[in-house]
């Protein structure tokens, strides 16, 4: 039983969304990141970013940004739960979003009884064959990552870019243990940095696997 003060803040939450911009033009998304202060608007992926950036603006005075602290994971938002900002492209035949770290997700619903996801759903364009979104991103940028040059020196293809989101939809989710269960699993488990450690391991949701009764509210854009 999701408690009310949950519902009313996701209520409060769904109507300062209805503000949010519907088209997001990957360069001026960045442009908006790096002039209204983001430290994040050289990252290739623009599109996750840029709705952080649009919910520490919309969802000021509604909730606490950032939110509680785990060890090293922070989440993005607290307000009754802890929150997360996530962004998915609906024309994909892929249905799992990455959340946080599973230790720190498995310590917060101990604590508070739920999880909170804000999930914003939308289609996407890429990247055209001549990569003109990369090479104007990279110029911005004044040179490119250092994550992209261990991809090069690794011989790994690039990845298209995203250059447009079209938000149709956002979600407001809440799981508890029994509902994580049911649309969950395993990230990174395994898997080592680049100095040999370990990766911790990360919750991985199917979001068409999510039970209804995690699915707060829904505001379509």
């Amino acid at each position: 039983m999701i408690n009310q003060k949950i519902v009313d803040t996701v209520e409060k939450l769904q109507n300062a969304s209805q503000s949010m911009p519907k088209v997001w033009d990957g360069r001026s998304s960045i442009i908006e990141m790096k002039e209204g202060g983001s430290t994040q608007w050289r990252q290739m992926e623009w599109m996750g970013f840029y709705f952080e950036f649009l919910c520490e603006k919309h969802f000021t005075g509604v909730i606490d940004m950032p939110g509680k602290k785990y060890g090293r994971t922070e989440f993005d938002a607290f307000q009754e739960i802890s929150w997360d900002f996530k962004t998915h492209a609906a024309n994909t035949t892929n249905h799992n979003v990455i959340t946080n770290d599973a230790e720190a997700v498995a310590n917060t619903i101990d604590d508070y009884g739920h999880y909170g996801i804000i999930l914003a759903i939308g289609e996407v364009e890429y990247n055209d064959e001549k990569r003109t979104f990369k090479k104007w991103h990279d110029e911005l940028k004044e040179g490119i990552s250092q994550y992209e040059v261990n991809r090069i020196n690794r011989g790994a293809m690039s990845r298209r870019r995203k250059t447009e989101f079209v938000l149709s939809e956002i979600h407001f989710i809440c799981l508890n243990d029994e509902t994580l269960s049911q649309c969950s699993g395993s990230f990174q488990k395994g898997f080592r940095n680049a100095d040999g450690s370990l990766r911790r391991t990360k919750i991985m949701i199917n979001i068409r696997k999510i039970p209804d009764v995690a699915l707060i509210a829904t505001e379509e854009l």
